[in-house]
């Protein structure tokens, strides 16, 4: 049985997904595997694999809800770089030791407020931008403490769907869910 508490909590989350308007992602371990490939006796940029799940819910967020989406890594990676292009996000930002500060000053630059970002990380680096924002997701297999942090943890792992599940939750709650593929 439902405890009225755990109704009210089960609200509470439902009025903060419907509040969303800029999603912040983490990168590695959440983008991707978490895995870094490297060629033999070259110096080129690593390499990554990146779920196409994730590129269409990436995609769908930004067509149908209409709203932000930034890449926030504390890796540079011209490759991740790249994706981002593909994908038509606007805010890349690599190489950030601070992520929290840079969530910050992004949060400043579209004029929003911190409780209508959602971010999504996998380590503990990523734990100053849970605090700082309204809502937080981790994959199944981020660290233990990000798990334990997260107000949501989805069912798929970092590079595996984890990216498409959170905006498949907040597309649904905002009843965005009803699109065609012409949409898209």
């Amino acid at each position: 049985m439902i405890t009225a508490k755990e109704k009210q909590l089960k609200k509470d989350l439902i009025i903060k997904k419907a509040h969303i308007e800029l999603i912040v992602l983490d990168i590695d371990g959440t983008l991707t595997d978490g895995k870094v490939y490297y060629l033999e006796g070259t110096k080129q940029d690593s390499m990554k694999c990146f779920d196409v799940k994730d590129g269409l819910g990436i995609v769908k967020w930004l067509k149908i809800a209409k709203k932000e989406l930034a890449l926030i890594s504390g890796r540079k990676s011209k490759s991740s770089e790249f994706r981002a292009s593909e994908l038509g996000i606007k805010y890349v930002y690599t190489g950030i030791q601070d992520k929290a500060k840079c969530l910050e000053t992004l949060i400043s630059k579209l004029k929003l407020i911190p409780q209508n970002v959602a971010v999504m990380g996998d380590d503990e680096n990523d734990l100053n931008m849970f605090k700082m924002a309204g809502l937080s997701y981790a994959p199944k297999d981020a660290y233990k403490s990000v798990v334990k942090a997260a107000d949501v943890v989805v069912s798929k792992k970092g590079g595996e769907g984890a990216v498409r599940e959170m905006i498949e939750d907040l597309l649904k709650v905002r009843n965005s869910f009803n699109y065609t593929k012409d949409s898209i």
